[in-house]
């Protein structure tokens, strides 16, 4: 992997460990659609990061989760646990962030923090695997 390459997932871990941060403020002052919404963007830029070690990127939120679970979810290198959470985040952001009266409650950012963080976890511990360091 090119200095490039590792400059990018690099940033792309910083920014979505950012939102993870700002996830977490939202849920303590009780905006939980912005918590999810939050939480989402730190799994879509970890995301990003992995896909970009399979020389990939994905232009929309639909084809994230595609291209995560065919090179990662697929292949076994992440559980479908983890390709669940990305899924479902990615759909109780849309619910949040489009939805005049949406389900997100504090059970559901709540949740979607704790599946972030073990997310972003794992990803960390992979991309660590091949030799990037933070």
């Amino acid at each position: 992997m090119d200095a490039t390459t590792k400059a990018l997932i690099i940033g792309y871990i910083q920014k979505a460990n950012k939102k993870l941060e700002v996830a977490e403020k939202l849920l303590k002052s009780s905006d939980y659609e912005d918590a999810v919404s939050r939480a989402y963007y730190a799994v879509f830029h970890a995301t990003q990061a992995l896909l970009l070690t399979e020389g990939e990127r994905a232009e929309t939120h639909k084809g994230i989760v595609t291209l995560f679970g065919l090179l990662f979810v697929k292949t076994g290198k992440f559980s479908k646990n983890i390709g669940k959470y990305l899924a479902n985040l990615k759909d109780d952001r849309e619910s949040s962030d489009y939805e005049v009266f949406s389900y997100i409650d504090k059970a559901t950012a709540e949740t979607a923090i704790s599946e972030t963080k073990e997310f972003l976890k794992q990803t960390t511990a992979y991309l660590e695997g091949l030799g990037v360091t933070f």
